[in-house]
């Protein structure tokens, strides 16, 4: 029988994967000091691909499947983030920013299975919408209404990747990640030579120093191998119930990890934004499972 609550060593797991996430976006930043971002994207999934490729069978899943699933996350999400993180959105305000992926999959599959809107989702969008909404509106410079389009777009590309990966329940998480990275790498490349240019490529290429390849081997060990391994190892073992509200802690350490190593401002309005968005995505994650509980209490035999 699947287990509903977290145990502990199963809980520090999970909360190791958000801290990783997280803190990610000031990795992201680093490596963005000497790459150009759409460089910076293709380099990540190179690393991911190889040599890991070489020992990890193709997951039984069709090509297409993977081809999507590499071109939404490569090229939709982590393309619109790095662009978005070079210069026009702090890594903080991102970190937050990219989670209302969860309305925009809610929404795209809602679209495809025809289901109605239901009335808390509207005020759980509400609530985010609000709290993007002061960002826009107080931003101190840490955010453009460029850079908190490019990270919706992102957030999008995130969403379509999601109802991608649920089509293949049951494989290896890892293997499909890293042979998804096979076509995640052209369009990035193709992008990065088309809009950056061989001499920004080249001078990115030059002036990279170990951090920045720290940064690039982080992304792809980290963030990818690690992070959805180990989530995509959790998700088969918990009810997605169980699991999915912890990465409501993706925004908490993605802003302390900004404060911490790159000095970001915590005003007074940044905060309120922050926890109206998380209040938005909170809403949206545990109303169904209260209102699911509320009901087997009133069950006459409490099932």
């Amino acid at each position: 029988m699947t287990p509903h609550s977290l145990s502990l060593r199963h809980a520090l797991l999970a909360l190791a994967v958000m801290a990783v996430w997280g803190s990610n976006f000031v990795v992201i930043r680093v490596g963005l000091d000497h790459l150009p971002p759409l460089l910076f994207a293709t380099l990540r999934f190179s690393v991911a691909l190889f040599p890991a490729v070489l020992f990890l069978k193709k997951p039984d899943v069709p090509w297409r499947n993977l081809a999507a699933y590499g071109v939404l996350i490569g090229a939709g999400q982590f393309g619109m983030l790095f662009l978005a993180m070079k210069g026009h959105i702090s890594p903080g305000l991102a970190s937050l920013v990219v989670q209302t992926q969860a309305f925009f999959t809610i929404a795209l599959a809602m679209r495809i299975s025809g289901e109605k809107v239901r009335t808390f989702q509207y005020a759980a969008l509400a609530l985010a919408a609000a709290g993007i909404g002061v960002i826009i509106w107080r931003t101190d410079g840490s955010a453009t209404p460029l850079g908190i389009g490019l990270v919706l777009l992102a957030a999008l590309g995130w969403a379509g990747g999601n109802l991608v990966a649920r089509q293949t329940p049951n494989v290896n998480m890892l293997a499909y990640v890293v042979w998804a990275s096979l076509f995640s790498i052209p369009p990035l490349l193709a992008f990065s030579l088309a809009f950056e240019g061989w001499p920004a490529i080249r001078t990115g290429l030059v002036r990279a120093d170990a951090l920045t390849w720290a940064a690039v081997v982080w992304q792809a060990v980290g963030n990818t191998m690690f992070g959805y391994a180990v989530w995509g190892w959790l998700l088969a073992r918990y009810p997605a119930a169980t699991i999915a509200p912890m990465s409501l802690l993706v925004p908490v350490f993605g802003m302390g990890a900004s404060a911490l190593f790159l000095h970001e401002a915590l005003p007074a309005w940044k905060l309120a934004a922050a926890g109206l968005v998380m209040a938005g995505l909170a809403l949206n994650t545990f109303w169904p499972r209260a209102g699911e509980i509320y009901r087997r209490r009133l069950s006459p035999n409490g099932r």
